[in-house]
């Protein structure tokens, strides 16, 4: 295989990336600046947003997006044109969370059957390690009637992006890169580090570098489960949290992490992935298995605060009007996947109360689509009871006294509620303007 970095970097070759999304479409414009760049999804409304010079993944910006000569496309056939492919689709969990590969072989059968010889296919979807050997290989070799190894080669390096996050960004974070044979790692790692500054890591092997992916969330997963537990157990002591972990991290060694609500594509799933592979070796786990139930319960752990809080400002629960500031994953990100705000809006429910929702960032289509829910903008917000802030966007953080005083109701002997998810306000600073407050 003659070196396809050379001819990608005098621009005699291609590049693409399937999958335009929060990871896609950050390396596509990222590798658009170095080599001619072909970007495919099957979402034709997608396609035409960025054809149109909107981003509306907030990951680049609208004016990355006009800038870029990316070659936008939901034409399968185009593929044919490139010969190094990264395939960055989603891998969400099913309803009894076990992996749903469904997008990862459906990209892997759509690049198969446009694959030609001395190409280079790269997955960066999170999976469980052997899906990229076991499962995706033989798919492309079906539906291409090419070898892998001789007719084309194979490499993993797994997402890293942290959506909405503007200090460490794609080029930022070191890549875990992987390949079939030493040969391709280095192809791989050259082509990378065209756009990666931070460098690239050279894993061992492509199970390696696939475990390496759901290990680190889940690793995440387990001490954010741990200041979970801690929050619940100094919920009943009566202990502030957050006072507790200021105290704690004047400590060197101190892990400065912290309660929340744990949802959105990475942290969230990937562990199920982890565990669904261990499980079918005949490993049942015990940590992170524990972690992931106990951060799957926080929406309902913060709900049933809510409840405690309207019933000691004596008010009549059913009736209570309670707005909920934020529906994405997390802050400053237009992502509403696995939401774990949703937890808290389902167990409200069955309360009988129906929450107002309210968030600038969410697209309006898409949490009428994915949760049918009819997003407030926040001038509208009116008559609460009980303010819920779920997620830590700026816009929220930016709010007077002035400003969030007016969301209440009028009449001043009206108990006033804040519910503070994510920390933002100063507890004796709340109390001082009169609210009944808490906070995980």
């Amino acid at each position: 295989m003659t070196a396809l970095y050379e001819k990608i970097l005098n621009k005699k070759e291609k590049i693409s990336v399937i999958g335009l999304g929060y990871v896609g479409m950050p390396l596509a414009v990222a590798f658009a600046k170095k080599a001619p760049v072909i970007g495919f999804d099957l979402n034709e409304s997608k396609i035409a947003s960025y054809k149109l010079g909107t981003d509306p993944t907030n990951e680049v910006g609208n004016d990355a997006i006009q800038q870029s000569e990316v070659e936008f496309t939901s034409d399968e056939k185009k593929l044919q044109d490139a010969r190094f492919h990264i395939v960055a689709v989603p891998t969400p969990i099913n309803s009894d969370k076990t992996p749903d590969l469904t997008p990862v072989e459906g990209a892997s059968t759509i690049v198969g059957r446009n694959l030609i010889k001395g190409s280079i296919v790269v997955f960066e979807s999170t999976v469980y390690p052997g899906v990229t050997e076991d499962i995706c290989i033989p798919i492309l070799e079906k539906e291409s009637g090419l070898e892998c190894g001789i007719d084309f080669k194979v490499g993993y390096s797994p997402e890293r992006i942290n959506p909405g996050d503007k200090v460490n960004t794609l080029e930022r974070i070191v890549k875990i890169v992987s390949g079939g044979d030493d040969q391709v790692l280095g192809e791989i790692s050259k082509i990378y580090e065209l756009v990666i500054e931070a460098g690239v890591h050279k894993a061992s092997s492509i199970k390696v570098a696939e475990a390496a992916k759901v290990v680190e969330n889940s690793q995440r997963d387990i001490n954010i489960a741990f200041m979970n537990e801690l929050a619940i157990v100094f919920d009943r002591m009566g202990i502030d949290t957050k006072d507790v972990i200021e105290a704690m991290n004047t400590k060197w060694n101190a892990i400065k992490f912290y309660p929340g609500l744990v949802g959105g594509h990475c942290i969230g799933v990937d562990p199920y992935y982890f565990l669904y592979e261990a499980e079918k070796l005949g490993y049942h786990s015990q940590i992170i298995l524990s972690g992931r139930k106990i951060n799957d319960g926080m929406g309902e752990f913060v709900a049933d605060a809510i409840i405690k809080k309207l019933i000691l400002a004596n008010k009549v629960v059913k009736q209570a009007n309670v707005v909920l500031l934020g529906l994405t994953f997390k802050e400053n990100c237009p992502d509403i996947r696995n939401s774990k705000v949703m937890d808290i809006i389902v167990r409200l429910q069955e309360y009988g109360i129906d929450p107002i929702i309210v968030d600038p960032l969410a697209n309006v289509n898409h949490a009428k689509h994915e949760y049918d829910i009819d997003l407030v903008q926040l001038e509208d917000v009116k008559e609460a009871d009980c303010l819920v802030f779920a997620v830590a966007h700026d816009e929220f953080r930016a709010l007077s006294w002035d400003q969030t005083h007016r969301f209440f109701k009028d009449n001043t002997k009206e108990e006033k509620i804040i519910i503070d998810v994510k920390s933002i306000f100063e507890r004796e600073e709340v109390k001082r303007m009169g609210y009944h407050y808490w906070r995980l």
